[in-house]
């Protein structure tokens, strides 16, 4: 019997998988993390809806998200929140189709 796709490239050591998704967890994190950290009241970062018109943001958005446009992002703009301020960006899922579909996304972070 031949290997299947997946087994047919060697796993990596354990110690690179530890060490490839904790630089990926400094960089990004879960949709469902950032809405139960909202939800919760323990939202302790600033997050950011990137893209879009003010009117598409306000029909499709992750609610107590900002709306800031990556055009309007620049150093003056973000000077206007503290200095150790975490930043996520995200959009909305583009893949869905209905309207009423649930906005999600893997925020990208950044600190200022």
């Amino acid at each position: 019997m031949r290997p299947s796709t997946v087994v047919q490239t060697p796993a990596a050591p354990s110690a690179d998988a530890l060490a490839h998704f904790a630089c990926r967890l400094s960089l990004e994190t879960d949709c469902a993390d950032v809405a139960a950290s909202m939800r919760d009241g323990t939202k302790d970062f600033v997050l950011l809806h990137v893209v879009g018109s003010p009117e598409a943001y306000n029909t499709r958005h992750i609610p107590g998200a900002q709306h800031l446009p990556h055009r309007q992002i620049t150093a003056e703009r973000m000077a206007e929140w503290p200095k150790d301020t975490l930043f996520g960006c995200t959009a909305p899922d583009r893949t869905a189709t209905a309207p009423t579909a649930p906005p999600c996304a893997s925020p990208s972070w950044a600190a200022r």
